[in-house]
């Protein structure tokens, strides 16, 4: 499975089990983040395509907010390949890339 960042056009592969934040850590992409657990909403972003499901039964986002494709990939797994749309990454931080 492949993770792919927009607009830094960044991917990584991803691990069965494994979560969207957690991929791209492990491939040194740095993403906000704080929690980890769906609460602070830190890591929030959207999702363009693909499919999740979620490590707990209800993250902490809105209907309204689901609804418009909003995303915690701290607890998001993914399904497949996976579009994120996270403007505030920007790259590697050592500026390498996978």
């Amino acid at each position: 499975m492949k993770l792919t960042i927009e607009p830094a056009h960044l991917s990584c592969e991803m691990n069965e089990g494994q979560s969207l934040l957690e991929a791209a850590l492990a491939a040194g992409i740095n993403m906000p983040r704080s929690c980890r657990n769906g609460t602070c909403r830190a890591c929030m972003c959207r999702l363009e395509a693909g499919q999740i499901r979620y490590r707990i039964e209800w993250p902490g986002l809105s209907p309204d907010e689901k609804d418009e494709g909003w995303v915690l990939p701290c607890v998001a797994v993914p399904l497949g390949d996976v579009v994120l749309s996270a403007p505030s990454v920007r790259g590697f931080p050592d500026g390498a890339g996978v």
